[in-house]
């Protein structure tokens, strides 16, 4: 069963972190101010449309609105690769790339 109160519960805080209000963010959506709070206390229950564009508008998956789980593409790299990168200051990051855009056309 879908909780709307905690989804409500992850886009105020979502929307609070980002430093939008619930004008800004109702403005983006052609909506009203008071959906966006019914939204944000669990009162409206958001069909999917809805879901997708907050999600966008607050620039995050719409699968962390849902469930909390908050998975980064890094998530999906080899953790060996993934740790190498995370110790490299930014000039090498970016000759790391260049170096990989070379092999992939290879």
């Amino acid at each position: 069963m879908i909780d709307y109160k905690i989804i409500g519960k992850r886009i105020k805080e979502s929307r609070k972190s980002v430093n939008m209000t619930q004008e800004k963010v109702s403005e983006i959506l052609g909506v009203s101010p008071e959906y966006v709070s019914r939204i944000e206390t669990g009162a409206a229950k958001l069909n999917l449309e809805m879901l997708v564009k907050m999600s966008d508008i607050l620039d995050l998956s719409p699968a962390y609105l849902l469930t909390g789980i908050n998975t980064k593409s890094s998530d999906y790299l080899n953790p060996e690769i993934t740790a190498l990168l995370r110790e490299c200051p930014p000039e090498k990051i970016n000759a790391i790339t260049e170096m990989i855009k070379i092999i992939v056309d290879l």
